[in-house]
């Protein structure tokens, strides 16, 4: 078990450039299944995320080779998912999405169930309501999930459940396998579906309506193509940058963001009184995504009057919206921040109690924070969620003293060699093993 020793309270500096994004690549790597050619992904982050991704494509057969942050995979000319590293897939929630991947590939399958149960249940809902569309039966077991693709077929239109990135992957994925047109309806626009809608593209398949909620698809059956794709920055990790620049009172230069998913976020900090410029502007290496560097400058905070709620994209992203809880510490006033989407996880945003600040849970679903506050030392185990995990560390980075964070696991799911790259601007942070 690891840990984090920071020592905290330093003012940051000099610059830090955002990594390709994780959710995008968890999509991308389910997706080289449906090509039995060989797919060359570029920019991949190093985490744990996309390690135990390695683990399963690797276990149903595929070959992949490391080099850096490129990962080549020659997809199996048969797949073997009896052979399935279950511990592997039990560690991703997204393991869920060879459910749509392997649709045009196998008639029957099984694909093992993630984070239990009940997870499992209020999960897959919105998945078979999509691909049931096309003649796809799914059964849901204690273990996972049990399909039956015999009698799949092309689907006019497919309106999905929820308006969930997850979901709208699995019918894309789904609807480009199959030849005939498939109009998707209530998809999300979200950073990682399109990625994944270009990644497509570059395999034959016909999208339009690419960042809108509408997506018309032509699919190809029996894609086998050798290609190359080159994954866009993820915004997620500019917010948690931000952030940290925000808590921690810094002059801090941020490269490679992709401004098209932060605006919203941008605009509600402007309203807060925080300071940044946009000093460049250019596009990602995929030809696709806006990118920026922008330079946060160290600002006095006023708590927004209104609540502040994440929606589906162009909306603030699900999983920016914690972010805005260490920020909302440093900011005058109260602040509500309402997130409907998960439940309890606002449940976590009351540790950062132990560092100083003044939050009340109102509900599972909303807290409400009392600032300006100077936050302290303190030593906390880190919740089993990214996001969560990562304010607390982003907090711990701004309060004065020796911190310790437990268990990071969870951070290191999605946050690439992040001790040493917060090293290099300043921070004082050690990753230990934990051997009690």
């Amino acid at each position: 078990m690891q840990y984090f020793e920071i020592r905290g309270g330093k003012k940051l500096k000099g610059e830090i450039s955002v990594n390709g994004s994780k959710n995008a690549t968890v999509a991308l790597l389910a997706a080289t299944m449906i090509n039995k050619g060989t797919t060359t992904l570029k920019n991949v982050p190093q985490i744990e995320e996309v390690n135990r991704w390695v683990e399963i494509l690797e276990s149903i057969g595929a070959t992949i080779e490391r080099s850096g942050k490129t990962l080549i995979i020659a997809s199996p000319k048969k797949i073997n998912l009896k052979k399935i590293n279950k511990e592997a897939s039990q560690k991703t929630r997204s393991v869920i999405l060879l459910i749509g991947a392997l649709s045009g590939r196998l008639k029957k399958y099984f694909i093992p169930q993630a984070g239990g149960c009940k997870l499992g249940e209020r999960t897959v809902r919105p998945h078979l309501f999509a691909i049931e569309k096309f003649g796809i039966k799914i059964k849901t077991k204690n273990d996972g999930f049990e399909i039956d693709t015999r009698n799949i077929k092309p689907a006019n239109e497919v309106v999905l459940y929820e308006s969930g990135d997850t979901v709208t992957e699995t019918a894309l994925m789904v609807a480009s396998q199959v030849s005939k047109k498939t109009v998707i309806k209530m998809a999300t626009a979200n950073y990682m579906v399109q990625d994944l809608c270009f990644f497509l593209e570059k395999l034959g398949v016909k999208i339009k309506g690419i960042g809108t909620t509408t997506l018309e698809v032509r699919g190809v059956e029996n894609i086998e193509k050798n290609i190359t794709y080159e994954i866009s920055e993820d915004p997620i990790e500019a917010m948690f940058f931000i952030s940290l620049a925000i808590v921690t009172k810094s002059r801090l230069k941020i490269k490679k963001c992709p401004i098209e998913f932060l605006e919203l976020e941008l605009l509600k900090l402007e309203k807060m009184g925080q300071k940044y410029e946009i000093v460049r502007r250019y596009t990602s290496r995929n030809g696709k995504t806006k990118l920026v560097d922008m330079e946060i400058y160290p600002s006095k905070l006023k708590a927004l009057e209104d609540k502040i709620h994440a929606l589906p994209f162009p909306g603030i992203n699900m999983d920016n919206l914690p972010f805005f809880v260490p920020i909302a510490v440093m900011a005058k006033g109260k602040t509500l921040i309402h997130d409907w989407v998960y439940e309890n996880r606002a449940v976590y945003f009351a540790e950062l109690n132990k560092l100083g600040a003044k939050i009340n849970l109102v509900d599972p679903h909303r807290v409400e924070i009392v600032g300006p506050t100077k936050l302290k030392n303190s030593k906390i185990i880190s919740p089993p969620a990214l996001r969560p995990a990562a304010i607390i560390l982003v907090a711990m980075l701004g309060a004065s003293g020796k911190s310790i964070l437990r268990d990071v696991y969870s951070i290191n799911r999605g946050y690439e060699n992040l001790e040493e790259r917060l090293r290099s601007i300043g921070a004082d942070i050690e990753l230990k093993e934990d051997n009690c």
